[in-house]
């Protein structure tokens, strides 16, 4: 075994606006913890790309270290791992299913040995298609390794932080910290579906939570293949856990270690500063995206380029009070002028500040109707397994021609329009009267200031407000979430009528005053819906369109990116660029210091899928 002293420096910030300031890794100076430690394996790729006659043995080798139940090499078994919750999808030699954090690392080091490709998945929940494999133009064969098993959770330092193992959820979390009066960095939206810590970390992923910015640590444990090819594991979860890599991963997994009370040195377990640009809203730079290099960090941001084993995150106090307000207005500039008074003028900022447009309320409220009654009468906890099942059910029609296409769907949408009326009243009047709307949520000390702004700004506009009930609010809230995957619903039950889906998250300057949305007549003429909704403080927004039939997809997003950078918009702002999106300069820089030899999920960001031979010893 070899040990390495790490090399890493925080760089001092120069100012919240600056992306090339920032938490970034150096040569410069000595790693920040003491327990900052790199261990060699001696274990390289081969120099010989693999024969695929030797597969079989292969698979003999996996099911050594994971035994037969637990491996998936047949492709009309495992194809729900294989394909993106919305699209894309590729082949695999096999899907695997490891129970322990052993049995991922021998996953591992077998797959580096036989110099596979490597596509780390968790919920596979993600829009974008970073957790499958793309097509079938690999130069190796591809192996997807599912962590969904390993869902251990340590609560430390008085619950102020966890540390989450790669399959532990957000659910799972949110549950966990109920328990002790502590709040996690995201509770709503794919919490319910089934997403996971390390996901939204690996993601880079943000949330409706206005306070607490993208998912970011500095504080992880994983594995990673460096420019000779050689497989290393890194531990920079600033926990002592033994001396050579098989001792790290065993006692990770024991949770062999003093929980009450560990060091962090100066690395970050989230993102603090956010709270401070958030609030600068004069800056002609969006809050958060996903390529933001301010917060690409090892695991963070890492998109599958690296094997996490384990992250470590804040937790946050639960608010003692909170109130929830329903704006409606059919001028936009009226919440921009709202954003900016609550973003300045509180002294505690909005937790929740989240917007529909009229058209998407209308598509929610008939296309969303199922994924709102289930998550209000059997919650949260029952909903990944319901849409785990649902996919599986799915996968297993489609291959029966004589049915008709997405079958559950049409189902589950014609037995929603059986149960009666389930927006509040007030909700509903408000939809008639106006084009756009806030639900904003208050807590403590802000509750009075923020409703003295809305109604001084009010009485001299021509918007209004109401306080929600605690039932209108859960309703307003779960509304919001239903529109996710409203589109979706409503192009499935229309696929004759009309085309494809585009789907965009976009991050606008903090201080786009021009906000709303315009296309000119080479984009209008391809669109048939255009449904708005997003995380309106932070000024990320989702946008959903639903084009004509015969439309190019394609040439529609070219055009609509094109206006965007135009603007100044970053995207995609939470979902991460998988396989949709073209990585910038500094994304891709930072996947190729990540994985020299292009061995975890090769292709993502439009990058190429060819292996790197980065040294002479390949």
């Amino acid at each position: 075994m070899t040990t390495i002293e790490p090399t890493l420096t925080t760089k001092k910030q120069q100012s919240n606006d600056d992306p090339a300031s920032a938490l970034n890794i150096s040569d410069n100076k000595k790693a920040t913890c003491k327990h900052d430690l790199e261990f060699s394996t001696g274990i390289r790729q081969p120099k010989k790309k693999l024969n695929l006659n030797t597969t079989a043995h292969i698979l003999s080798e996996f099911e050594t270290a994971l035994s037969v139940t637990n491996i998936s090499a047949d492709p009309r078994k495992n194809e729900h791992y294989r394909k993106g919750w919305r699209s894309g999808g590729g082949a695999a030699l096999a899907v695997i299913f490891p129970q322990t954090l052993e049995q991922l690392w021998n996953s591992i080091k077998i797959a580096v040995s036989n110099n596979l490709i490597i596509v780390m998945q968790a919920a596979n929940t993600g829009l974008t298609e970073g957790s499958t494999p793309n097509k079938d133009n690999y130069d190796r064969p591809v192996v997807v390794v599912n962590t969904l098993s390993l869902d251990k959770l340590h609560i430390i330092n008085q619950g102020h932080q966890v540390i989450s193992m790669p399959g532990a959820t957000l659910h799972k979390l949110e549950e966990s910290l109920n328990a002790i009066n502590r709040s996690p960095h995201s509770i709503i939206g794919s919490s319910t579906l089934g997403a996971t810590v390390v996901g939204g970390i690996a993601n880079n992923s943000g949330g409706a939570l206005v306070k607490r910015g993208p998912a970011y640590t500095e504080l992880s444990i994983y594995a990673q293949i460096n420019q000779h090819g050689e497989l290393v594991l890194v531990n920079h979860l600033g926990v002592y856990l033994g001396d050579t890599a098989d001792d790290v991963i065993r006692n990770l997994q024991q949770g062999n270690f003093d929980a009450s009370k560990l060091e962090q040195g100066q690395r970050k377990a989230s993102d603090q500063q956010y709270q401070a640009r958030i609030k600068d809203v004069d800056a002609s730079t969006p809050s958060r995206f996903n390529a933001d290099p301010r917060r690409l960090y090892e695991s963070s941001g890492c998109a599958g380029k690296l094997a996490v084993f384990a992250v470590r995150v804040d937790t946050y106090p639960v608010v003692e009070k909170e109130q929830s307000f329903y704006v409606g207005t059919n001028n936009p500039e009226d919440l921009y002028a709202i954003r900016r008074l609550l973003l300045t003028g509180l002294e505690q900022i909005p937790e929740v500040g989240e917007y529909m447009h009229r058209d998407v309320f209308d598509v929610a409220a008939q296309y969303g109707k199922d994924t709102f009654l289930s998550v209000l009468h059997l919650g949260t906890k029952r909903l990944p397994k319901l849409f785990a099942i649902k996919g599986r059910v799915d996968a297993t029609l489609n291959k029966i021609g004589w049915l008709p296409p997405y079958l559950s769907d049409r189902a589950m949408q014609f037995f929603s329009r059986l149960f009666p009326e389930h927006l509040p009243k007030r909700m509903l009047t408000f939809r008639e009267q106006y084009e756009h709307h806030l639900v904003l949520k208050l807590s403590d000390d802000a509750i009075e200031q923020g409703r003295q702004i809305l109604t001084d700004y009010f009485s001299s506009s021509a918007g209004s407000f109401f306080e929600c009930t605690p039932d209108e609010a859960k309703k307003a809230y779960l509304h919001r979430f239903a529109a996710a995957g409203a589109a979706i619903r409503y192009q499935t039950i229309h696929d004759k009528e009309v085309g494809e889906i585009l789907a965009l998250d976009i991050a606008l300057k903090r201080n786009e005053q021009n906000w709303v949305e315009s296309f000119g007549p080479e984009i209008e003429q391809h669109l048939e819906k255009k449904l708005y909704y997003g995380h309106f403080f932070c000024f990320v927004f989702h946008q959903d369109y639903i084009l004509k039939k015969g439309a190019n997809a394609i040439e529609v997003k070219k055009l609509m990116l094109s206006q965007l950078d135009q603007r100044g918009a970053k995207y995609p702002a939470e979902h991460n660029v998988g396989h949709l999106y073209k990585a910038d300069d500094n994304l891709s820089t930072f996947y190729r210091s990540l994985d020299p030899t292009n061995s975890f999920n090769p292709g993502i960001g439009k990058m190429e899928k060819n292996q790197r031979n980065c040294n002479c010893c390949l």
